[in-house]
Protein backbone atom coordinates (compact mmCIF):
# COMPACT_ATOMS: atom_id res chain seq x y z
CA UNK A 1 0.00 0.00 0.00
CA UNK A 2 2.67 2.27 0.96
CA UNK A 3 6.19 2.83 -0.91
CA UNK A 4 9.36 1.95 1.19
CA UNK A 5 10.19 5.52 1.04
CA UNK A 6 7.17 6.52 2.27
CA UNK A 7 8.52 7.37 6.54
CA UNK A 8 12.05 8.27 4.94
CA UNK A 9 13.51 10.53 7.76
CA UNK A 10 10.67 9.39 10.26
CA UNK A 11 12.01 8.38 13.82
CA UNK A 12 9.34 6.86 15.88
CA UNK A 13 8.83 5.82 19.52
CA UNK A 14 6.55 3.13 19.57
CA UNK A 15 6.26 1.82 23.64
CA UNK A 16 5.86 -1.77 24.49
CA UNK A 17 6.76 -2.39 20.86
CA UNK A 18 8.38 -5.74 21.47
CA UNK A 19 5.78 -7.80 21.44
CA UNK A 20 2.35 -8.63 20.22
CA UNK A 21 0.66 -5.64 18.52
CA UNK A 22 3.58 -3.25 18.64
CA UNK A 23 5.73 -5.82 17.20
CA UNK A 24 3.99 -5.66 13.77
CA UNK A 25 3.23 -2.31 14.01
CA UNK A 26 7.01 -1.93 14.22
CA UNK A 27 8.06 -4.42 11.45
CA UNK A 28 5.47 -1.84 9.34
CA UNK A 29 7.14 0.96 9.99
CA UNK A 30 10.68 -0.40 9.05
CA UNK A 31 9.15 -1.41 5.54
CA UNK A 32 8.15 1.67 4.84
CA UNK A 33 11.60 3.55 5.85
CA UNK A 34 11.01 4.50 9.21
CA UNK A 35 14.17 4.82 11.71
CA UNK A 36 12.02 2.81 14.83
CA UNK A 37 12.37 3.00 18.44
CA UNK A 38 10.89 0.39 20.54
CA UNK A 39 10.68 0.18 24.82
CA UNK A 40 9.54 -2.55 27.38
CA UNK A 41 10.79 -3.73 30.40
CA UNK A 42 11.97 -7.28 29.49
CA UNK A 43 15.67 -6.85 27.39
CA UNK A 44 16.00 -10.35 25.74
CA UNK A 45 12.38 -9.48 24.30
CA UNK A 46 13.53 -6.24 23.11
CA UNK A 47 17.11 -7.72 21.58
CA UNK A 48 15.39 -10.65 19.96
CA UNK A 49 12.67 -8.13 18.21
CA UNK A 50 15.17 -6.11 17.00
CA UNK A 51 17.55 -8.36 16.16
CA UNK A 52 14.59 -10.63 13.79
CA UNK A 53 13.26 -7.00 12.97
CA UNK A 54 16.36 -5.99 11.62
CA UNK A 55 16.98 -8.98 9.41
CA UNK A 56 13.67 -9.20 7.96
CA UNK A 57 13.28 -5.77 6.86
CA UNK A 58 16.72 -4.47 6.52
CA UNK A 59 15.61 -1.42 8.51
CA UNK A 60 17.02 0.68 11.59
CA UNK A 61 15.54 -0.17 14.76
CA UNK A 62 16.97 0.21 18.48
CA UNK A 63 15.19 -0.48 21.95
CA UNK A 64 15.67 1.02 25.60
CA UNK A 65 14.81 -0.66 28.87
CA UNK A 66 12.20 1.39 30.02
CA UNK A 67 9.58 0.80 32.71
CA UNK A 68 6.64 2.75 31.38
CA UNK A 69 4.75 3.30 34.70
CA UNK A 70 8.09 5.24 36.16
CA UNK A 71 7.95 9.11 34.73
CA UNK A 72 11.48 9.03 35.46
CA UNK A 73 12.09 5.88 33.46
CA UNK A 74 10.74 7.72 30.58
CA UNK A 75 12.11 10.76 30.78
CA UNK A 76 15.75 8.85 30.75
CA UNK A 77 14.37 6.99 27.57
CA UNK A 78 13.52 9.93 25.59
CA UNK A 79 16.52 11.76 26.89
CA UNK A 80 18.73 9.82 25.51
CA UNK A 81 17.13 8.52 21.94
CA UNK A 82 16.71 12.83 21.28
CA UNK A 83 20.56 13.08 21.94
CA UNK A 84 21.03 10.84 18.81
CA UNK A 85 17.82 12.89 16.70
CA UNK A 86 14.50 14.63 17.53
CA UNK A 87 11.51 12.00 16.99
CA UNK A 88 8.98 12.79 14.69
CA UNK A 89 6.20 10.30 16.07
CA UNK A 90 5.31 8.76 18.91
CA UNK A 91 2.59 5.34 19.14
CA UNK A 92 1.34 4.87 22.85
CA UNK A 93 0.97 1.28 22.57
CA UNK A 94 2.25 -0.38 25.94
CA UNK A 95 -0.89 -1.69 27.54
CA UNK A 96 -2.07 -4.50 30.27
CA UNK A 97 -5.64 -5.81 30.66
CA UNK A 98 -7.31 -9.30 32.02
CA UNK A 99 -10.52 -9.86 32.21
CA UNK A 100 -11.80 -10.14 35.93
CA UNK A 101 -14.86 -9.66 37.67
CA UNK A 102 -14.78 -6.00 38.48
CA UNK A 103 -16.07 -7.32 42.70
CA UNK A 104 -12.97 -9.45 42.26
CA UNK A 105 -10.15 -6.89 41.69
CA UNK A 106 -7.60 -6.17 44.53
CA UNK A 107 -6.39 -2.32 44.17
CA UNK A 108 -2.71 -3.99 42.99
CA UNK A 109 -4.58 -5.06 39.93
CA UNK A 110 -6.41 -2.26 39.22
CA UNK A 111 -2.87 0.11 39.95
CA UNK A 112 -1.40 -2.29 36.98
CA UNK A 113 -3.42 -1.34 34.38
CA UNK A 114 -4.14 2.28 34.89
CA UNK A 115 -0.60 2.87 35.76
CA UNK A 116 0.39 1.15 32.21
CA UNK A 117 -2.26 2.55 29.83
CA UNK A 118 -3.24 6.18 31.65
CA UNK A 119 -0.30 7.16 32.96
CA UNK A 120 2.27 5.40 31.17
CA UNK A 121 0.60 6.75 27.96
CA UNK A 122 0.51 10.28 29.26
CA UNK A 123 4.01 10.69 30.71
CA UNK A 124 5.38 9.70 27.53
CA UNK A 125 3.38 12.17 25.65
CA UNK A 126 4.41 14.75 27.94
CA UNK A 127 8.12 14.01 27.84
CA UNK A 128 7.92 14.08 24.05
CA UNK A 129 5.66 16.67 23.40
CA UNK A 130 7.68 19.44 25.56
CA UNK A 131 10.88 18.70 23.81
CA UNK A 132 8.95 18.89 20.26
CA UNK A 133 7.07 22.59 21.78
CA UNK A 134 10.66 23.90 22.75
CA UNK A 135 12.64 22.74 19.74
CA UNK A 136 9.71 23.99 17.63
CA UNK A 137 9.16 20.51 15.75
CA UNK A 138 6.33 19.44 14.49
CA UNK A 139 4.69 15.58 15.38
CA UNK A 140 2.20 12.84 15.35
CA UNK A 141 1.55 11.18 18.42
CA UNK A 142 -0.95 7.73 18.31
CA UNK A 143 -2.51 5.45 20.78
CA UNK A 144 -4.05 2.11 20.05
CA UNK A 145 -6.68 2.18 21.96
CA UNK A 146 -10.39 -0.07 21.91
CA UNK A 147 -13.76 0.67 21.27
CA UNK A 148 -14.80 0.12 24.25
CA UNK A 149 -14.19 3.56 24.43
CA UNK A 150 -17.54 4.63 23.42
CA UNK A 151 -19.48 1.60 24.73
CA UNK A 152 -17.25 0.86 28.07
CA UNK A 153 -16.68 -2.90 28.71
CA UNK A 154 -18.04 -5.79 31.35
CA UNK A 155 -15.33 -7.33 32.77
CA UNK A 156 -12.71 -5.68 31.93
CA UNK A 157 -13.08 -1.73 33.77
CA UNK A 158 -10.09 -0.88 34.50
CA UNK A 159 -8.93 -1.11 31.04
CA UNK A 160 -11.47 0.61 29.53
CA UNK A 161 -11.34 3.39 32.18
CA UNK A 162 -7.86 3.89 31.11
CA UNK A 163 -8.04 3.81 27.60
CA UNK A 164 -11.21 5.88 27.61
CA UNK A 165 -8.98 8.58 29.29
CA UNK A 166 -6.35 8.49 26.61
CA UNK A 167 -9.18 9.33 24.04
CA UNK A 168 -10.27 12.32 26.02
CA UNK A 169 -6.66 12.91 26.08
CA UNK A 170 -6.11 12.77 22.10
CA UNK A 171 -8.87 15.27 21.66
CA UNK A 172 -7.74 17.80 24.24
CA UNK A 173 -4.17 17.81 23.28
CA UNK A 174 -4.79 18.64 19.80
CA UNK A 175 -6.87 21.28 20.05
CA UNK A 176 -4.18 22.61 22.78
CA UNK A 177 -1.06 21.74 20.62
CA UNK A 178 -2.52 22.16 17.19
CA UNK A 179 -0.85 25.61 16.75
CA UNK A 180 2.69 24.04 17.61
CA UNK A 181 2.24 21.26 14.35
CA UNK A 182 1.79 18.37 16.68
CA UNK A 183 -1.10 16.46 15.88
CA UNK A 184 -2.89 13.95 18.13
CA UNK A 185 -5.06 10.76 17.22
CA UNK A 186 -5.30 7.21 18.22
CA UNK A 187 -6.73 3.89 16.35
CA UNK A 188 -9.20 1.48 18.13
CA UNK A 189 -8.54 -1.95 17.01
CA UNK A 190 -11.01 -4.69 16.51
CA UNK A 191 -10.01 -8.38 17.12
CA UNK A 192 -6.30 -8.81 16.37
CA UNK A 193 -5.34 -11.75 17.85
CA UNK A 194 -1.86 -12.01 19.56
CA UNK A 195 -0.58 -14.52 22.27
CA UNK A 196 0.64 -12.31 24.78
CA UNK A 197 -3.12 -10.72 24.98
CA UNK A 198 -5.06 -13.52 24.04
CA UNK A 199 -3.95 -15.00 26.93
CA UNK A 200 -5.28 -13.13 28.84
CA UNK A 201 -8.22 -12.24 27.05
CA UNK A 202 -9.50 -15.37 25.99
CA UNK A 203 -6.99 -17.85 28.36
CA UNK A 204 -9.85 -20.55 28.11
CA UNK A 205 -11.34 -20.01 25.11
CA UNK A 206 -14.52 -18.97 26.51
CA UNK A 207 -14.60 -14.79 25.86
CA UNK A 208 -16.97 -14.57 22.80
CA UNK A 209 -18.02 -11.33 21.76
CA UNK A 210 -14.74 -9.16 21.89
CA UNK A 211 -12.81 -12.03 20.44
CA UNK A 212 -15.21 -14.05 18.28
CA UNK A 213 -14.25 -13.59 14.64
CA UNK A 214 -17.79 -14.88 14.07
CA UNK A 215 -19.77 -11.64 15.56
CA UNK A 216 -17.21 -9.10 12.94
CA UNK A 217 -19.52 -8.11 9.92
CA UNK A 218 -16.48 -9.39 7.81
CA UNK A 219 -16.56 -12.72 9.56
CA UNK A 220 -12.50 -12.53 10.38
CA UNK A 221 -9.64 -11.49 12.35
CA UNK A 222 -7.78 -8.40 11.45
CA UNK A 223 -4.66 -8.77 9.77
CA UNK A 224 -1.28 -7.40 11.11
CA UNK A 225 -0.78 -5.37 7.85
CA UNK A 226 -4.03 -3.40 7.72
CA UNK A 227 -3.31 -1.95 11.61
CA UNK A 228 0.33 -1.50 10.44
CA UNK A 229 -1.22 0.54 6.99
CA UNK A 230 -3.84 3.13 8.95
CA UNK A 231 -0.60 3.69 11.80
CA UNK A 232 1.83 4.56 8.51
CA UNK A 233 -0.87 6.73 7.28
CA UNK A 234 -0.99 8.40 10.25
CA UNK A 235 2.71 9.23 10.72
CA UNK A 236 3.10 9.78 6.85
CA UNK A 237 3.13 13.25 5.50
CA UNK A 238 0.46 14.57 3.82
CA UNK A 239 -2.22 13.97 6.22
CA UNK A 240 -1.41 17.20 8.19
CA UNK A 241 -4.89 18.27 8.99
CA UNK A 242 -6.09 15.17 10.38
CA UNK A 243 -6.41 15.77 14.08
CA UNK A 244 -8.00 14.94 17.40
CA UNK A 245 -9.62 11.27 16.14
CA UNK A 246 -10.13 8.12 17.23
CA UNK A 247 -10.20 5.55 13.99
CA UNK A 248 -12.13 2.16 14.37
CA UNK A 249 -10.21 -0.22 12.76
CA UNK A 250 -12.46 -3.51 13.47
CA UNK A 251 -14.35 -4.56 10.47
CA UNK A 252 -17.59 -3.37 11.82
CA UNK A 253 -17.53 -4.86 14.74
CA UNK A 254 -18.73 -2.18 17.28
CA UNK A 255 -21.33 -1.18 14.94
CA UNK A 256 -23.13 -4.91 14.41
CA UNK A 257 -22.42 -7.03 17.36
CA UNK A 258 -21.18 -6.73 20.93
CA UNK A 259 -17.39 -5.96 20.66
CA UNK A 260 -17.20 -6.05 24.57
CA UNK A 261 -16.86 -8.99 26.98
CA UNK A 262 -20.69 -8.76 28.20
CA UNK A 263 -21.16 -12.59 27.60
CA UNK A 264 -19.07 -13.32 30.37
CA UNK A 265 -21.78 -12.62 32.77
CA UNK A 266 -22.47 -16.54 32.11
CA UNK A 267 -19.88 -17.77 33.43
CA UNK A 268 -19.45 -19.60 36.87
CA UNK A 269 -17.26 -19.22 39.48
CA UNK A 270 -15.87 -22.64 38.45
CA UNK A 271 -15.29 -20.70 34.51
CA UNK A 272 -13.47 -18.12 36.68
CA UNK A 273 -10.91 -19.83 38.90
CA UNK A 274 -9.86 -21.46 35.83
CA UNK A 275 -9.61 -18.19 33.78
CA UNK A 276 -7.38 -16.50 37.04
CA UNK A 277 -5.29 -19.84 37.11
CA UNK A 278 -4.43 -19.51 33.26
CA UNK A 279 -3.69 -15.48 33.79
CA UNK A 280 -1.89 -16.26 36.67
CA UNK A 281 0.53 -18.81 34.37
CA UNK A 282 0.95 -16.15 31.57
CA UNK A 283 1.96 -13.61 34.12
CA UNK A 284 4.38 -15.92 36.14
CA UNK A 285 6.19 -16.68 32.38
CA UNK A 286 6.36 -13.05 31.57
CA UNK A 287 7.83 -12.16 35.16
CA UNK A 288 10.38 -15.23 34.25
CA UNK A 289 11.21 -13.58 30.94
CA UNK A 290 12.02 -10.11 32.64
CA UNK A 291 14.15 -12.04 35.43
CA UNK A 292 16.25 -13.48 32.57
CA UNK A 293 16.62 -10.52 30.49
Amino acid sequence: MFSHNTLTQKRILITGGGTGLGKEISRGLLQCGAEVYICGRRESVLQECCEELSADTGGKIHYRICDIRDPDSIEAMVDSIFQEGPLTGLINNAAANFIAPTKDLSPRGYQAIRSTVMDGSFYTVLSVGKRWIKQQIPGSIVSNLVTWVWTGSAFVVPSAMAKTAIDSMTKSLAVEWGRYGIRVNAVAPGPFPTEGAWDKLNPTGKSTGATDSESVPMRRYGKMPELANLMTFLQADGCEYLTGQTIAIDGGHHLAAPSTFASLADLNDDDWQEIRDSIKASAEKEKSQRSTG
